[in-house]
């Protein structure tokens, strides 16, 4: 987080007023608000100085990443530090429009790990009597949520991440790299580092679209995302429109348009395969 003028309340209602388009209510006096400012002024950073950092502090932030939740105290997450610089260019050439990876002095890959329990049952004499998809789920999420508390570690002690999806474009290639064995499999990369610049606060759907009482609830869902559409394009309108050779350039090009194009075209088709290639049932 960066630095921020006091009191820290006025800065997390500031911080959350950018990001929801609607104040949210902060009270005095109210405990963790420094966590709570740091949460809600979160940015993803591409650009990082020269700075390296110390692997014990890395190290540090890996203890803290893996003291988070666990699906059943199963711990199936496991994070691959790709020191090798050979290896991180190698990542970049199958991600060229990502050069950001290259740059970050870390570069991390999470991944959920189903092996380790499967081994714990045959060193215990215990069949596997869960192949099915909530076993996948269990290890993917997991994974997610050590990624998520990396980031929250990283960033309280002034570093800036970017998380990598784009690790799952090419999951044959990357679990051969990190030498992946059976029913291990990449989740996300990150990129890690000290901020060149400050980042920015991303634009969020409000939460009268994301947050529900009781039953989900789509009224007005339509014309809640056509007011976020501008109130986004207002602050941080795309450089680019995706995919215009196919579906043409649009005289307003906003969050939904852009969403829109991105699952209109097939992305990752062989990850189920190569999920199931890894062992995973998903039935």
């Amino acid at each position: 987080m960066d630095a921020q003028p006091f009191p820290i309340e006025q800065y997390l209602e500031d911080a959350l007023a950018e990001r929801f388009g609607a104040p949210v209510s902060v009270g005095l006096n109210l405990p963790g608000v420094d966590e709570l400012a740091r949460i809600a002024g979160h940015r993803s950073h591409r650009r990082y100085t020269a700075r390296a950092v110390d692997p014990a502090l890395l190290r540090l932030l890996f203890a803290c990443a893996l003291s988070a939740p666990s699906k059943s105290d199963l711990q199936q997450a496991d994070i691959v530090h790709i020191a090798d610089r050979a290896k991180v260019q190698a990542i970049v050439q199958l991600i060229p429009d990502m050069q950001w990876i290259n740059n970050a002095p870390v570069f991390l890959v999470f991944c959920g790990n189903n092996r380790r329990i499967r081994q714990v049952g045959e060193w215990r004499n215990k069949p596997f009597a869960n192949d099915h998809l909530d076993h996948f789920m269990n290890a993917a999420v997991d994974a997610g949520i050590v990624m998520t508390t990396f980031i929250r570690a990283a960033e309280a002690v002034g570093l800036g991440t970017c998380p990598i999806s784009a690790v799952r474009n090419h999951p044959h290639e990357v679990s051969r790299m990190l030498e992946l064995p059976d029913w291990v499999f990449p989740v996300a990369g990150l990129c890690v580092g000290y901020p060149a610049e400050p980042g920015r606060i991303s634009a969020r759907l409000p939460l009268e679209a994301t947050v529900h009482v009781d039953r989900y609830d789509e009224t007005d869902m339509k014309e809640k995302i056509d007011a976020y559409d501008r109130r986004r394009h207002e602050t941080q309108p795309y450089r680019k429109q995706r995919h215009a050779e196919r579906y043409g350039k649009a005289a307003f090009y906003g969050w939904s348009e852009d969403k829109a194009r991105q699952y209109a075209v097939p992305e990752r088709t062989d990850f189920g395969e190569f999920i199931r290639q890894k062992g995973f049932s998903l039935k």
